[in-house]
């Protein structure tokens, strides 16, 4: 009996698709054409049909139930409104247009260039820079354990890896790590803070290993968020801004407050406009984070001491918690310029600020003089965090287990570099020196290339891996901009793509003033590459200014 119940619901199922068309999607896309009645199609029992239709690689039926196609369970309707709200302007449409421009390049179609110049991101080994020998030898090491026998290593090397392999669990990088990280990695990134500071204290049990600085600002940003309403958590970020920033802040539905930086001294972060802020946003939400990038990204700039102390200061009478971006604390060129930490000029504020302010502070593999984005390595130092909310992070990070161990022992050479009397030193001293004196004469050959050509006006890229200069756009070029429903810097960058072949970023990704306009460009080509770029950049901004803007407008 119930077998021949079983064999009449299955006699229904094929009624079904008897009576309706089944649509095909093969290797080679859907089908329009009806297919047979499966009655016909059918050889055998129904339930050998069913076995083979369900296994079957050759094709995918989708069955059609009163004339619909079954709907998709993810949707855009569907999907978390949050992630929709999502831009990252860095890797965003004009990016995507260069990449398909490359491939026809590949392909044989002509363009008024031969090859696109990526200069929308800092990506280092991408431009061509070269790894730091050393780094490269120690994380080998690490990888395969079997070159520690092997003469061409160095010494101090091998110390440094087998010291590493000793903090991992069975000596080797391919096990997961504590979700802190690997404890002696913390322990030389501790020593390497206290150094760099002077001599403030520092507790490797407040240092935490992260994948990319990226992923460390995410998960403080994660503990800060909370609230509904008037409650709901602001957060300050600097505009122009890192996008980041502003992805995060959508993605976890909280308030982005925009402080905007000065552009008119060279892009200084003005404690004025901090208050003014801050008082606005408390209006309509609650603002608990403020986060400062330093060296800025895109706008180059390296904030002095006293504006530092200025920042700290409001943070703590205003009890925000600080997060202080540092990724290029090593990319520092100006001489009139130097890198000075949040936590170092926290200590000097004496203990009243010094036990009290919270603050997390990120650095990376990525930038500085190794370049080594792909590594993903970087770490987080948090100060007095609630010895209760530090179980919560630790809780947080261990859901994604670890960041990549590989990218730690990365992190650990940077931190831990060859000393004067190891036998790495000298390579090890040549090869950053050479990294950081050519950014630096880059820098300035960037800034001075462009402030030559009429309507663009670039403040000096003191430090980091940018710059962000303002760009004069003519009313014709912003109306044509506005009829196709994109800004003026996104028609601008798009121009100068399809016309040279160069990549950059429109400003308005990053976040600018009212009516102003500009690109962030890097500077790591190589420096006859960068000089090619900017030479045509400068071509092309003289024809786009002809195109669109009277002689008037021209001489103004």
């Amino acid at each position: 009996m119930h077998r021949l119940q079983h064999l009449t619901n299955r006699s229904l199922i094929v009624g079904v698709f008897n009576r309706f068309p089944v649509l095909v999607r093969t290797s080679r896309g859907t089908s329009s054409c009806l297919v047979q009645s499966l009655r016909f199609k059918t050889h055998g029992p129904v339930e050998q049909y069913g076995l083979k239709r369900y296994s079957t690689a050759e094709a995918t039926v989708v069955t059609m139930e009163n004339g619909k196609m079954r709907e998709k369970t993810l949707t855009m309707e569907t999907l978390n409104p949050q992630v929709k709200s999502v831009e990252y302007a860095v890797r965003g449409p004009i990016v995507m247009k260069a990449g398909d421009i490359e491939k026809g390049l590949q392909q044989g179609q002509k363009h008024p260039f031969t090859e696109v110049i990526k200069a929308n991101i800092g990506d280092a080994h991408a431009m061509g820079q070269k790894p730091i020998t050393f780094l490269r030898q120690v994380v080998a090491l690490c990888s395969f354990p079997e070159l520690l026998e092997s003469p061409s290593f160095p010494e101090d090397a091998k110390l440094r890896a087998s010291r590493i392999l000793e903090g991992c669990g069975g000596h080797s990088l391919g096990s997961y790590s504590a979700s802190q990280g690997v404890d002696c990695i913390r322990q030389d990134i501790a020593a390497y803070i206290e150094q760099r500071d002077k001599g403030v204290p520092t507790d490797w049990d407040n240092i935490y290993l992260t994948t990319g600085a990226s992923d460390g600002i995410v998960s403080m940003l994660k503990m800060l968020v909370s609230g509904q309403g008037l409650s709901r958590s602001g957060v300050m970020i600097p505009i122009p801004q890192y996008p980041l920033y502003s992805a995060a802040i959508s993605e976890l539905d909280a308030v982005q407050i925009n402080y905007y930086l000065d552009e008119e001294h060279c892009w200084a972060l003005d404690i004025n406009e901090l208050h003014r802020a801050y008082q606005a946003a408390k209006e309509h939400c609650h603002p608990r984070v403020i986060c400062i990038i330093n060296p800025g990204n895109p706008t180059g700039q390296v904030q002095s001491k006293k504006c530092i102390e200025e920042v700290l200061h409001f943070a703590y009478e205003e009890n925000l918690f600080v997060m202080a971006d540092e990724v290029y604390q090593d990319n520092v060129y100006s001489p009139d310029c130097q890198f000075h930490s949040f936590k170092k000029v926290l200590y000097e504020m004496g203990p009243e600020y010094f036990s009290t302010v919270e603050l997390a502070s990120f650095h990376s593999t990525s930038k500085g003089y190794s370049g080594e984005c792909g590594f993903r390595g970087g770490y987080m130092e948090v100060v007095n965090l609630d010895l209760e909310v530090k179980a919560q992070l630790v809780k947080l990070l261990s859901v994604r287990l670890c960041p990549p161990v590989s990218g730690q022992a990365a992190m650990d050479v940077i931190v831990n570099p060859p000393l004067p009397h190891e036998p790495s030193y000298s390579q090890f001293h040549k090869e950053k020196s050479a990294v950081l004196g050519a950014l630096a004469e880059k820098a300035q050959m960037t800034e001075h290339i462009l402030n030559a050509v009429p309507g663009i006006k670039c403040n000096p890229v003191q430090g980091a891996m940018y710059a962000f200069p303002r760009i004069f756009i003519p009313p014709r070029a912003v109306e044509e901009a506005k009829s196709l429903g994109i800004p003026p810097d996104m028609l601008y960058c798009l121009r100068l793509l399809e016309d040279t072949g160069i990549c950059i970023v429109p400003g308005s990704g990053f976040g600018q003033r009212e009516g102003t306009f500009h690109f962030r460009m890097t500077i790591l080509p190589e420096t006859d590459k960068l000089k090619l770029l900017l030479e045509k950049l400068r071509d092309f901004h003289i024809k786009f200014l002809k195109e669109y803007a009277s002689l008037e407008e021209l001489e103004r």
